[in-house]
This record gives structure tokens, sequence and C-alpha cells, in this order.
């Protein structure tokens, strides 16, 4: 199949509808029937500020969080529609991907 990575780069402390970020991001993927979705906690990263963010013993606000999940043509547009339906402003990385599933039985 063909269609997008849209990967979401965000921190832990900005909140949507009162929700951590990345965690509303999966929250509407599964609203808008994306098969599914992985939220990835970070240690360090930068930027467009050129400020480091990392998570620290005490305090994880400023710990970079990615939402990454591949979609259809159509599922996209429906996530950016969302996306600006919901005023949510978030820096994204959009690829043309190719995905499937290998094999011929399922692993749940």
């Amino acid at each position: 199949m063909k269609g997008y990575q849209l990967t979401f780069f965000t921190q832990q402390d900005r909140q949507h509808n009162h929700a951590p970020l990345g965690e509303w991001l999966l929250q509407a993927a599964m609203k808008l029937g994306i098969g599914g979705a992985t939220l990835i906690v970070a240690t360090e990263g930068f930027g467009h500020d050129r400020r480091l963010h990392a998570a620290h013993f005490f305090e994880l606000a400023d710990q970079p969080i990615e939402v990454t999940m591949a979609v259809s043509e159509q599922q996209a547009e429906r996530m950016f529609e969302y996306l600006e339906q919901e005023s949510v402003k978030v820096f994204y990385v959009k690829t043309p991907i190719e995905f499937g599933v290998t094999g011929t039985s399922r692993c749940d």
C-alpha cells in the first residue's frame, strides 16, 4: 500500500484540550480510524529555537515526544483536516512510503 509516514514532534508539557499533546495525537489517530500509531519518548533533542530539550531526573516537562504513524493518503488528509479544525500547532514530517504486512498469518 502506498501512503505516508507522519511523524509529529512535541514535548511532554505541551497540551491540547487538557491532555498531553502526544497522547491527544494518539487518541485523534484512533478516532480517525488510523490502524496504529507509536508514541516515542526521547531523552534529548532540540527544536527550531536551538534550545536543548531533555528529560531531567525531577522534571519531565521538557522531554521530547515523537508520534509516528503509517497512513493512506486519505487518512493523512483527514488527520491534517482534524488538526486544522482543532487549531493544533505542531511540527511534523510527512514522508511518502510503501507499507504492508509480511507473511500469511497474523501475529496478534
